[in-house]
């Protein structure tokens, strides 16, 4: 049996779809000692191709590839030579392109995805930029300009998933939710399907406490003594106090625990979307 695996991703744009395909088959297979993921970006042609398929050719490890291209010339090419050497092949983009082909009849423009200035390139920038700026409570600009808000109590992940959320484009506040501070008016005046909740396992929350306690020294962040900070019984009353608010502004609450945070800023969005369509419907 095989201890580790090289997935070469071959790809006609930045090969990222691979990539993270790649990192999602890793997890699955905890008994490998190692997966390697090696990239073939900006595949344009056959001699491109070709220097490619020579670099799997010549791989003496164990070596599958991912394939995720448009061009049917250059895909079949790919998988002729994949079968030739005995290499498995996954191509990732026909089944998608399938699917939608045989549900809708249209066939797609076989357009690879440009690099560099994409349509949308300034409006992630803008949204990554906003989300610094609406860093923990600190609302430079209006809840209205944000498409998600965040709130739970400190260490629940909402500076990250934050940061993430407008990497994918969505302008993202977070607002952290304090025991005996009133939360911001902004929050109940702005419009509630963009609100989400953020909770975590307490005991989990103490583990992840105390590890920035002992980073930090003897304060907590902004300079705070310890206090409670840090306490197991007073982290569940927290998130019991934290917890009534949620239902104050009648947002869903997401818990953080098990969940990446791709996985997480997904259900956020997903979370956002329907509601933002429901609160258009009830309109």
């Amino acid at each position: 049996m095989e201890s580790e695996v090289v997935i070469h991703v071959i790809a006609d744009s930045t090969g990222d779809t691979g990539a993270r395909v790649a990192r999602a088959v890793q997890a699955q297979f905890p008994g490998l000692d190692e997966v390697v993921v090696m990239r073939h970006p900006r595949i344009s042609d056959v001699d491109a191709l070709d220097i490619a398929l020579d670099a799997v050719r010549q791989d003496d490890r164990p070596t599958v590839v991912f394939l995720t291209m448009v061009d049917l010339g250059l895909r079949a090419h790919t998988q002729q030579q994949c079968a030739a050497m005995g290499v498995p092949c996954a191509d990732l983009m026909a089944p998608a392109l399938d699917a939608v082909i045989g549900r809708t009849g249209v066939q797609p423009a076989r357009l690879v995805q440009p690099v560099g200035l994409a349509a949308d390139y300034f409006e992630r920038i803008h949204a990554m930029e906003f989300a610094v700026a609406n860093d923990d409570g600190n609302l430079t600009d209006s809840l209205a300009e944000a498409q998600v808000v965040l709130v739970g109590a400190s260490r629940t992940g909402k500076t990250p998933l934050s940061m993430y959320l407008g990497y994918l484009g969505y302008p993202t506040a977070n607002v952290p939710l304090v025991t005996g501070v009133a939360p911001p008016q902004e929050l109940f005046d702005c419009d509630p399907w963009k609100i989400v909740g953020l909770t975590i396992d307490p005991e989990r929350l103490l583990e992840i406490r105390r590890r920035r306690v002992d980073i930090m020294g003897a304060t907590a962040a902004g300079g705070e003594r310890l206090g409670g900070y840090a306490d197991l019984a007073q982290i569940f009353d927290e998130l019991d106090a934290i917890t009534a608010v949620q239902r104050r502004l009648r947002c869903p609450v997401l818990d953080t625990t098990q969940l990446a945070l791709e996985e997480a800023a997904g259900r956020v969005i997903e979370l956002v979307e329907t509601r933002k369509r429901a609160y258009g419907a009830m309109r």
